[in-house]
This record gives structure tokens, sequence and C-alpha cells, in this order.
């Protein structure tokens, strides 16, 4: 007999113009770190812009679904995914970028903040850029980081993680089982809605009970939905404004270096 594993919590989150922000540090985050903070994006036109601004302490994974990036880095680096790639920057001991979305007339588009295990928290910053032919897939599922049955991301994380995007059919059936080492499980539905552990989710998120029970969804209509399991990080979560750490001397580190690194690129 399955037993279906609990919602506890769930959101639609809160918009503000084209952004719906659906978990963050001080809310969610405490619940399903190494996951701290997601975004979805969706905007007519080219959308919104972001120029440089600073990080420190955490990875960012955007995923864009519709339209291509151009990213640059405060080190000079540039490069550009296109959609369905997936963009990864480690932002370690600070660094600033900035990013535009090219060649779209919508932008559909996910951000994912990870916490970092203080390992690697205060490390050399590096980007990653991954196109979408090589984003791997089974089936329903694509892969977006760390791994999957027999699929495995060309992004290795310092986290035992699974972050799949998949898309059903109306009327078929999915099971997850996590990984034995996961304990903690959520899901978002960007289109469509769809049956999990008893109710009707559409355009919520939704955060499972802990333990490493199977998730089964049902696609009552054709969706395509986030979902996100991973081994829980036991340290706190401690914020700054663009920065999140695992401690406060980490956090002075963090702070300062992306000080120094704006000072610079205004000089």
């Amino acid at each position: 007999m399955t037993t279906e594993r609990k919602i506890v919590a769930r959101t639609g989150g809160q918009t503000h113009g084209p952004i719906t922000r659906l978990m963050s540090p001080g809310d969610l985050g405490h619940l399903l770190k190494p996951f701290i903070f997601l975004d979805y994006v969706e905007a007519e036109g080219s959308g919104p812009q972001f120029g440089f601004h600073p990080h420190s302490g955490i990875a960012t994974l955007t995923f864009p679904l519709t339209f291509d990036i151009e990213h640059t880095t405060s080190e000079g680096q540039v490069d550009v995914v296109r959609k369905g790639g997936v963009e990864w920057v480690m932002t370690g001991s600070g660094i600033w970028h900035k990013a535009r979305g090219l060649h779209g007339d919508q932008m559909r588009a996910f951000q994912t903040w990870f916490a970092m295990p203080p390992s690697h928290e205060l490390a050399t910053p590096s980007a990653q850029f991954v196109q979408a032919d090589e984003v791997p897939r089974s089936g329903p599922v694509t892969l977006l980081l760390g791994k999957y049955q027999e699929l495995v991301s060309k992004i290795t994380p310092p986290f035992d993680v699974s972050y799949l995007w998949v898309e059903l059919k109306a009327g078929e059936s999915w099971t997850y089982q996590p990984s034995q080492t996961h304990d903690i499980a959520w899901l978002f539905p960007q289109t469509g809605t769809v049956g999990v552990s008893g109710s009707d989710i559409a355009r919520e998120l939704v955060v499972f009970e802990e333990g490493h029970a199977s998730i089964v969804v049902e696609a009552r209509t054709d969706c395509r939905f986030l979902l996100g399991s991973a081994a829980k990080l036991p340290q706190s979560l401690v914020m700054g404004y663009y920065s999140v750490h695992s401690s406060e001397q980490h956090l002075i580190l963090g702070e300062r270096r992306i000080k120094e690194i704006g000072a610079s690129l205004k000089s």
C-alpha cells in the first residue's frame, strides 16, 4: 500500500510586476535548504534587465524557458546561454554580475538560489553555462542540476540534489522516487494543474513532509513543473542584502569583498 506524502506548506508567492517570488531565505528557504530562493519571471517583450549587482555565499541557477540570456561578470567573463539551457554562478567569496534577455518576445524564466556548505561559501567565484542540447533528458524529465536515475548534470554542485523540469500530457501519471539520502522535496507547476498528495495544484509551490517516500503526480491537464529534492543542509542561514552565509563571520567577509569589487567597478 502506497502512503501519500503529505503537503506541509503551500504558497502562490508574492508578485511584483513581472516577478513572482515563491521562496526566500526568510521563509521557506529555512525548510528547504539548499534551495533558499525561487523567482518566476513572466514578462512580455525583453522583460526586466538586471544591471550589475553583487552576491556572496550562494550559487544561482537561471533557467530561461523562452529567450536567450547574455551574462556578464565583474571578472570580465561574458557568455550567452540559449533558451532551455542553464546558467550556474557560484558566487563564493563575492562577485558582481548582470544579465539581459535576448531574442525573445516573451520572457519566461526561473532563478533559484542555493545555500553553499561552509566549505564552499567563500570559494573562488565561477560561472558555468550549459546549452539546451547539453542538458540531460529522459522521457518527460529534464535534469537541471544533480542526479536523477541514470542522468547526471554537467554542473557538479557541492551538495546532494535533484532538480527537475517535468512535462506531462493530460491524463499521464509520473512517480518520483527520491534518493534515500534526500529528506526534503517541493514542487511548482508553471503551467497546468497537477494532482498530488490528495490536492489539485496550479501555480502554487508545495512543500512535502520530510522523508524519503515517493511522490505521485497526475496531470489533470497538460502541465510543466519544477520539482526539487535534496539532502537538507544543516547550517543556519545568515542573511545580508545580497548575500547568504552560514555564519556572521563569513557574511562579514563576503560583504567586505563585494564592497571592494563594487569600488573597483566605479573607479
